[in-house]
């Protein structure tokens, strides 16, 4: 973005043109006891000097370790291509297209995005988008509320990850709406306690499939009996694996969401991203977050346009579907760019390969005495390993090895001071994965 600093006439005449003396006057409105009293500013900096500050602060980033970190954001490759047409100006600055007739490229590329998502996640309808994966998911929660209508409350899975459960709960703190969060017992769902809780007050499940910890469930018994009780069914899901597993609509899920991270975008210390929501199309009229629909102009020419608008907050505002639907467009654009390059096949394979890194890994980590895998059912490019030592012992050794050994998950539960979330991706050559190996056997 251009450097574009004013100088103290450039300012002057822009207070001129708008009939004030000072910019002082634009805070006129708010009372002197609440403005700032002083702002503790440096001196403005030229350009260059700007851009070898930004350089001295982006050496101190460590890029040269391996990582195997997961847990809901992951490390996988990112074709050229994703970058070299995200970036290209008709989409980079075209990012809000409520004018439809000046919009068509980017509503185009969203209509494309939203029938990828439903061919990956077997859902009959789709936004274009939310802001993450965790607002997703509570978005998800409140659609079934609104859905099942009278009824108050939502079980949450033990397997969700947990930092999507404190967004839900937050969400829907002033609700008047009951959270059941499943105790955390085991790597995979507490189905006794589920089934035993599951009756006409319900007005949702959500679960994660793989789950936080990364195994794979057959959840079909619980959606049939939530399905009996005309509850809705919410799955979560790590788009990626969802190239080998049954996606939300072949187990009859009414809700699918989802981070789209791994869909083209980079990790980014953490964003930006978006998320996917879909669902059964009786519901779309639930479906916060814009959608974009297709249709013929009075000249017979197809066009793009906004649809079903009358949900959403820039027209009936306390009467829409959320009025937190931020919308990724960027973000989502480069997810169509990353699948369409794939193609059916290609995603199969990188689901493929991802899994197969992690069996891999698997395998030769048991083979180093006292280490344990946690889980007790499958997993797909995750899983959790017992140490013999602390989890913050084992991931600063690591660290010094040259690795980013995975996730702590201390940080988040309790009595899981030995237990480490490790990830694998397609990114990870054989070679990288035999060296951590190597490294994790010295330390233990």
């Amino acid at each position: 973005m251009p450097y574009t600093p004013h100088t103290k006439d450039d300012v002057q005449k822009m207070c001129a043109q708008i009939g004030i003396q000072s910019e002082d006057e634009l805070f006129a409105s708010i009372p002197s006891e609440l403005r700032a009293k002083s702002f503790d500013v440096p001196e403005g900096l030229s350009e260059f000097e700007v851009f070898d500050n930004f350089k001295e602060f982006a050496s101190q980033n460590d890029t040269s370790k391996v990582s195997f970190l997961g847990g809901g954001y992951y490390d996988h490759i990112i074709p050229t291509a994703v970058d070299a047409l995200s970036t290209r100006s008709e989409f980079y600055t075209a990012y809000t297209p409520y004018q439809a007739e000046a919009s068509q490229g980017t509503l185009q590329a969203l209509y494309e995005y939203q029938t990828m998502i439903c061919n990956l996640t077997g859902m009959e309808a789709t936004n274009a988008s939310m802001y993450d994966g965790g607002t997703a998911l509570a978005e998800a929660a409140l659609m079934a509320v609104r859905i099942s209508r009278k009824r108050k409350r939502i079980i949450v899975d033990s397997g969700v990850n947990p930092i999507y459960i404190k967004i839900l709960k937050t969400y829907l703190a002033y609700h008047e709406l009951e959270v059941i969060t499943l105790e955390v017992k085991s790597d995979g769902s507490d189905k006794e306690t589920l089934l035993s809780l599951i009756d006409e007050s319900i007005a949702g499940y959500i679960f994660q499939n793989p789950n936080f910890f990364g195994s794979i469930e057959d959840y079909f018994d619980i959606i049939k009996a939530l399905h009996d009780v005309k509850a809705v069914a919410i799955m979560s899901s790590y788009p990626i694996a969802l190239g080998i597993l049954k996606s939300a609509g072949d187990v009859d899920a009414d809700i699918f969401c989802g981070d789209g991270q791994s869909l083209g975008n980079y990790l980014g210390f953490g964003g930006p991203s978006f998320g996917i929501l879909a669902c059964k199309e009786k519901y779309i009229r639930n479906l916060p977050g814009r959608i974009v629909g297709i249709t013929d102009d009075r000249e017979g020419k197809r066009s793009y346009v906004l649809t079903l608008q009358a949900r959403e907050q820039h027209i009936r505002r306390d009467k829409a579907t959320s009025n937190i639907c931020s919308n990724q467009n960027l973000m989502a654009l480069r997810a169509t760019i990353f699948l369409a390059l794939l193609g059916k096949e290609g995603f199969e394979k990188l689901s493929l390969q991802n899994y197969n890194n992690s069996e891999y890994l698997k395998a030769e980590l048991l083979k180093i005495d006292g280490v344990k895998i946690y889980n007790q059912n499958p997993t797909f490019n995750e899983f959790v390993i017992e140490l013999p030592i602390s989890a913050s012992e084992f991931i600063d050794k690591m660290e010094e090895r040259g690795f980013f050994a995975g996730l702590r998950l201390e940080t988040l539960y309790e009595n899981f001071e030995n237990r480490v979330l490790v990830s694998t991706t397609e990114k990870r050559t054989k070679a990288q994965i035999d060296s951590f190996v190597a490294s994790v056997k010295e330390i233990v």
